[in-house]
């Protein structure tokens, strides 16, 4: 597998869900500032020409939910997902979905100060979606419930940047603890060395 990456963008949350499945996998680093992501080759792989992208044989997948549902699918032994007929298969991919389309809607809101009326915007508005994740993070340790999965890698990765990186939004005591748990794991901590280290 070769994940086209570059160092502190959005690739780095498929980074980590790598480093959490323990498979083997390569980097191909493209130097964004030079432009290599406009190129006739990389287009081929991803035509929006951004990272992250996933080559794995003759499969290639862009688009990060869409990379964390296929590594899911393939390496179902990770226990990084509920496995099908699993009542909480459901809850899984609609947390997957909400944290990487939500969040990413929430950031634009809040910079590009867009106002609509919650009932015209698919997220509904900034406040909503960081109520909803804060009311299920205050009941249990991952979004899931007690076991951690690629939804709270996706959830973990957005909530990080949006808040702590960027410090965009306030953050709060049920966000603060969980990425405290998921920072810490040995995955994410690899998955930042690398992205550093590679840099």
């Amino acid at each position: 597998m070769k994940l086209y990456w570059a160092p502190q963008t959005r690739a780095l949350r498929v980074l980590w869900l790598l480093e959490e499945i323990g498979r083997p996998y390569e980097l191909h680093k493209l130097d964004l500032r030079a432009g290599a992501h406009h190129t006739p080759a990389f287009h081929a792989i991803n035509p929006m020409e951004k990272v992250p992208a996933l080559q794995d044989g003759a499969a290639t997948v862009a688009e990060s939910g869409a990379i964390f549902a296929y590594l899911v699918e393939k390496f179902p032994d990770s226990g990084l997902a509920p496995p099908v007929g699993d009542p909480s298969r459901g809850k899984f991919w609609q947390w997957l979905f909400f944290a990487s389309a939500n969040i990413e809607a929430a950031m634009t809101e809040k910079a590009a100060q867009v106002k609509l009326p919650e009932t015209a915007a698919g997220w509904g508005s900034a406040a909503r979606v960081f109520a909803v994740v804060e009311e299920q993070l205050a009941a249990t340790p991952y979004i899931l419930g007690e076991t951690f999965s690629a939804a709270d890698v996706m959830l973990a990765s957005n909530l990080n940047y949006v808040l702590k990186l960027l410090k965009m939004f306030e953050t709060r005591p049920a966000f603060d603890a969980y990425l405290e748990r998921c920072r810490t794991r040995p995955a994410f901590l690899r998955a930042v060395a690398r992205d550093s280290h590679d840099a």
